[in-house]
């Protein structure tokens, strides 16, 4: 996407407007940390890289057609998730949705401010997106298209933009706010060759988990490296798995579908796994009274300190899977599945 200037951080619409602020309160009651927009807007990425089939993880490595599209899927991917505050709208002739029985219009623009707004939207509501992969941000704001918040210059088809008055009197739900992580555009252009080295897609995943330590680490960039249908089973415990080969060279591999995993995370003092994500880290025996330590398989364990190596495997990780029908369940430290 295009480098932005922002405006700086934003201020308080000095206009009024009802409907804009009972727009505004339905998302923010629906989602006050953002998190459910922000998840919808990284799904969209991934859903247009489809990087299971293609490999690709850039904005660059898509053609310009799906750029186009991104505004579309978005749109739509915003109307699934939050089917508790959109409904479709009341003139289904004219704007995308309908919040509290006010009509709005989802916009998005590759560049900040860049909204294209057509003669249909004038004088209603906007939902207006912005989002910056490589920079791991998001905007996500309200405004109306009235005649003193849009630019006076119409293209042929009659769309224009918001004057700048009228980008001031954006009221945001989240402003740069931070994406999920697309870890593989963080990394230096030598780990990344290193990753995407190996031809099979179970030895890039397994490099990736020994090269991007401590990163919480999505699905779609294991199926972006292992382009395989069953790709989360590229991190299994079973013999041929990364978390088998890496637990031999001192890595754990929580995963942020299970709160034991990440209640693993949280005392060895690293980021956290959300659902859908793993991390690694690598780990030692840990001494009685040192800070950050976990216990598993009887002893207790440490993150590695800078320029330590492990000198034994690290310890597997609480067992999650379910008991057959029958059995009993074994009691496993730490554990709470």
């Amino acid at each position: 996407m295009n480098d932005v200037l922002f405006p700086g951080p934003p201020s308080t619409p000095s206009e009024p407007d009802t409907e804009r602020d009972l727009v505004c309160g339905a998302f923010r009651d629906s989602d006050p940390d953002g998190k459910r927009a922000a998840a919808v807007i990284r799904a969209t990425y991934d859903q247009l890289y489809d990087g299971q089939h293609t490999g690709r993880f850039r904005w660059d490595q898509l053609f310009k057609t799906e750029k186009t599209h991104f505004g579309t899927l978005l749109e739509i991917n915003l109307r699934r998730e939050f089917d508790d505050v959109i409904d479709d709208p009341i003139d289904s002739h004219a704007l995308d949705y309908s919040v509290r029985g006010i009509d709005v219009d989802c916009k998005f623009s590759q560049s900040f401010g860049g909204w294209m707004i057509p003669p249909e939207c004038f004088g209603h509501l906007l939902l207006v997106a912005w989002a910056d992969d490589v920079r791991g941000t998001w905007s996500l704001g309200v405004v109306r298209a009235i005649d003193i918040n849009r630019r006076e210059s119409v293209n042929r088809d009659g769309k224009t933009q918001l004057s700048q008055r009228g980008r001031q009197q954006i009221a945001w739900l989240q402003f740069e706010a931070d994406l999920p992580p697309n870890v593989l555009l963080g990394l230096d252009k030598d780990t990344l060759a290193k990753i995407l080295a190996p031809k099979s897609g179970q030895a890039r995943v397994t490099e990736m988990l020994r090269q991007a330590t401590e990163r919480r680490i999505g699905r779609n960039t294991i199926a972006t490296l292992a382009q395989q249908d069953d790709y989360m089973a590229r991190l299994r415990d079973n013999g041929n798995g990364a978390r088998t080969t890496l637990r031999r060279e001192g890595y754990l591999i929580p995963g942020g579908d299970y709160e034991v995993h990440r209640r693993v995370a949280r005392q060895l003092g690293v980021p956290v796994p959300e659902p859908g994500e793993v991390l690694s880290v690598r780990v030692v025996p840990a001494a009685v009274d040192e800070p950050w330590t976990v216990e598993l398989d009887g002893r207790r364990w440490r993150r590695v300190k800078d320029g330590e190596s492990p000198v034994e495997p690290a310890p597997r990780l609480p067992d999650v899977r379910k008991p057959k029908k029958g059995s009993a369940a074994t009691a496993l430290p730490g554990s709470d599945e």
